[in-house]
């Protein structure tokens, strides 16, 4: 199987494994970004919730590998048309997808510890809900960097469609708006909240887009020499 069939199936994989973790916690009852919770509330949720969170955690580090390799099939991808060098664009949609999989890492561990603190009546309730909060809004801008870097690369190189492209960078904007509000949303509820959500909606429909082009359509592998210079010289 050629590598960018495989990146394809990871990330319609990616996007799999992301809605279950989000329907076990959504059921759980845990707050969505735009819902305003207070901190009883949270430490309630966080403590009688903790083995739905348990589950949705443990299902996140095969999303991340499948997330990398997801990205390094799509920067290869587009690499193969620019003949073996890389699109620029392309290394800014690679570099997004790795921060983000990094700065989600944070908000999960931040989960955990609010589940540690909740159960044990610690006072730590409030601060790391107020981390997890601030991790996840700026967690934002490495979805929209990279939005905009394969989206960018992937018009340019005639690897997507239009509305694909479009997709992307109405996606990034709303993402990027999100996070930049972010700051006020520790303590409170970002005012754009809903437009993070909407973003992310289609992030998860561009990320399945650009997985079934590298399933349906692989590039062939580019050769090195052309007919003129593997024909036999003449006498």
């Amino acid at each position: 199987m050629r590598f960018p069939r495989l990146a394809g199936i990871a990330g319609i994989g990616f996007v799999a494994i992301l809605v279950a973790a989000n329907l076990l916690l959504t059921a759980a009852g845990f707050p969505t970004p735009s819902e305003h919770a207070s901190v009883e509330e949270i430490a309630e949720v966080f403590a009688t919730g903790s083995g739905s969170l348990r589950l949705a955690s443990a299902l996140l580090p095969a999303a991340w590998l499948l997330a990398t390799v997801f990205a390094v099939g799509v920067c290869a991808c587009l690499g193969r048309f620019e003949r073996g060098r890389a699109d620029p664009w392309s290394l800014v949609g690679l570099a997004g997808v790795l921060m983000q999989s990094v700065v989600f890492t944070s908000v999960e561990a931040t989960r955990l510890a609010l589940t540690s603190a909740a159960e044990n009546g610690s006072g730590d309730v409030a601060g790391l809900w107020g981390l997890h909060t601030a991790l996840f809004g700026f967690n934002q801008v490495f979805l929209a960097t990279a939005l905009v870097g394969f989206s960018m690369s992937g018009i340019r190189n005639k690897v997507i469609a239009r509305w694909h492209a479009i997709t992307g960078f109405l996606a990034a904007t709303l993402l990027f708006l999100t996070a930049t509000t972010s700051p006020y949303g520790v303590g409170d509820v970002n005012p754009l909240a809903l437009l993070g959500l909407v973003g992310w909606l289609l992030w998860l429909v561009w990320i399945v887009a650009y997985s079934v082009t590298l399933i349906r359509h692989p590039p062939k592998p580019l050769t090195s020499t052309t007919n003129a210079d593997t024909a036999p010289a003449s006498t």
